[in-house]
């Protein structure tokens, strides 16, 4: 009996056959984050990617305090009580290499990073990104190609040799060493240069000799991806909007390799032109992650606002946006290395900066505090008309139609899906790209399942 094809296999091989179709992944762990995307995805009709970085859950909780076996299970406890079916949920790995330990000598970081490989493929992740692209304490900088492959090629023997032992389909793999930082640049003012087609061959090539080996060689027919510079990137408050014509060459390069299509981190905030673009230049695999946590917060700073105005003297407000602002001030590590200014500057961009810091702290007990209290006294007092079309037009418009609830939670995550269906969108089969790039496209109506 053959191994059951995976989703994302399935999908990549229709994309290399002419189909215009990709993948979006959301990394991202907030509740209403995730389940806004379960709702696109079976609005779409869209296999849901669920990818974790090396940060945020690893073998000893990450920042989320999770683990990769909790991580799982909570995501299955989602798409349980949100009605997705497991089939099209994938789960992903993203930046798995020694990135968290890279201050630490070289065999130490590989040492946690082999136990990373082990706890994320045992728990059932099916999407791994190798990622050993960073000098660690005792290495040169920069760190050589050939070391580079190793290590990931080290990383992946781990990876099949875990999968087999707890009987589950063996893991796909994503390549490359040209990553976007994470979460966004500190600057663009020095522009980004497109990945060159020969930087491209010689990663594949260098990786493709490192995982000859009798034990990789299925392993090396997995490797769907690899993650190149495409020309997209976002800082604080500027976004670097894909050129179809600077990566046309880098475009013409993958097709002419056989299963391998590009994976673009980093596409948050691109227009929904460039998404569709994105992908059929075969930039298949789109990440998506602090535009939708960027999201959340615009819908609840509005919501905040609503509540202001809305509630009457006595009530208790949750003051959400200084609850955030204080606990990002007493816990500063999640922003200080990345934001600079006086203080004035550095007040907005803790709020309203695109790389969206303050996605790390909405698990801060204060400012989870403060969003229950916010939500509570919604609906206790339901946003009036006229106050949801001053703070949430996108939304007062759905509920005046009837195809969204007022509810503090529904709005919140229609407000996230309208981000996320953009994606959903440009990667499913049969979708028409926008006519022209100031073209907005309609929000999807999602209403509180």
């Amino acid at each position: 009996m053959s191994a059951p094809v995976s989703p994302i296999t399935a999908l990549l091989a229709a994309h290399r056959r002419g189909d215009s179709c990709g993948i979006y992944s959301v990394c991202c762990s907030h509740e209403q984050v995730l389940v806004a995307a379960m709702q696109v995805a079976l609005r779409y009709d869209t296999v849901l990617l669920i990818e974790a970085t090396s940060n945020q859950v690893d073998q000893f909780g990450g920042y989320t305090g999770m683990t990769p076996s909790q991580f799982r299970d909570y995501v299955l406890r989602l798409a349980h009580t949100q009605g997705f079916p497991v089939d099209r949920l994938v789960l992903g790995g993203d930046h798995l290499g020694p990135n968290a330990w890279q201050k630490q000598p070289a065999e130490e970081a590989m040492a946690h990073a082999r136990e990373l490989i082990a706890a994320y493929v045992a728990a059932g992740f099916h999407k791994i990104h190798l990622d050993c692209s960073m000098s660690c304490g005792d290495d040169p900088t920069p760190l050589a190609d050939e070391t580079v492959a190793a290590r990931s090629a080290e990383l992946a023997l781990i990876a099949e040799r875990t999968a087999r032992d707890s009987g589950l389909p063996a893991p796909v793999y994503v390549i490359g060493t040209e990553v976007p930082v994470p979460g966004g640049e500190a600057s663009l003012a020095a522009g980004l240069q497109v990945t060159r087609p020969e930087a491209a061959a010689r990663t594949l090539e260098i990786h493709r000799q490192a995982f000859a080996t009798p034990e990789l060689t299925s392993a090396w027919e997995r490797v769907i991806a690899m993650v190149v510079q495409p020309g997209v990137d976002f800082d604080h408050s500027d976004v670097h909007h894909y050129d179809r014509q600077a990566a046309a060459a880098l475009s013409d390069f993958i097709e002419a390799q056989p299963r391998i299509v590009f994976e673009a981190h980093s596409t948050d905030y691109q227009t929904e032109l460039s998404l569709h673009a994105l992908v059929r230049d075969h930039f298949a695999i789109l990440k998506v992650g602090p535009a939708a946590t960027f999201a959340l917060r615009e819908a609840l700073f509005a919501l905040a606002a609503i509540e202001d105005e809305l509630l009457p003297q006595g009530e208790h407000l949750s003051r959400l946006p200084e609850a955030l602002d204080r606990s990002m001030l007493e816990r500063p590590g999640h922003w200080r290395n990345h934001y600079s200014g006086n203080e004035h500057q550095l007040r907005l961009l803790r709020k309203y900066a695109l790389s969206d810091r303050c996605r790390y702290y909405w698990g801060e007990p204060r400012v989870r505090d403060a969003v229950d209290q916010l939500v509570a006294n919604l609906q206790r007092h339901p946003p009036t008309p006229t106050l949801l079309s001053q703070y949430m037009p996108e939304q007062y418009r759905e509920v005046v139609a009837g195809r969204l609830s007022p509810d503090p939670h529904a709005l919140i995550r229609h407000k996230v899906a309208s981000c996320l269906a953009e994606y959903a969108r440009a990667c499913a089969r049969n979708q028409a790209a926008p006519r022209a790039v100031n073209e907005t496209s309609a929000a999807v109506a999602l209403s509180e399942r």
